[in-house]
């Protein structure tokens, strides 16, 4: 078992301990999305994979609560940001912009890339070393910059 994987179940144990039912909740959101993978694929998550879930799910939490904040539902604009907050916790610390160029430069450097055209390859070697730790949209656009 993967030891993200691991920390979230232990997380749902006190979680349920503490009846802290916002917590739970979050929680159990996450377990079910790795199970369905599972399930459906049967397979194993190991922690690259369960960190690219998770990072999804922050992301589509950000979208929904920028959706919710637009329409006007604070409430529930509210609810999506403390079940961010949840998450965050099992992702690896953020990496700064520095940190970030830096991967870029090593990865373009390690490819020979040339241009946009070697975009893939570029964001093939970036992606595992920042996977949860950066907005990959945004370092798309920086690597797509650095090409340009």
């Amino acid at each position: 078992m993967s030891e993200i994987k691991a920390k979230l179940n232990d997380a749902v144990k006190n979680a349920m301990r503490a009846k802290d039912k916002e917590r739970l909740a979050a929680l159990r959101l996450a377990t079910s999305a790795l199970k369905q993978i599972e399930v459906d694929e049967r397979v194993e998550l190991d922690d690259t994979r369960v960190l690219a879930v998770l990072d999804k799910m922050v992301k589509q939490r950000k979208d929904s609560a920028e959706q919710f904040s637009a329409g006007g539902r604070e409430d529930l604009a509210e609810k999506e940001l403390a079940e961010i907050a949840v998450l965050q916790e099992f992702l690896p610390a953020a990496m700064s912009d520095a940190d970030i160029d830096a991967v870029i430069e090593a990865a373009i450097s390690e490819t020979g890339a040339q241009g946009m055209k070697d975009m893939g390859q570029v964001m093939a070697v970036v992606k595992p070393q920042v996977q949860g730790r950066a907005d990959m949209g945004a370092v798309s656009k920086k690597v797509k910059a650095r090409l340009g």
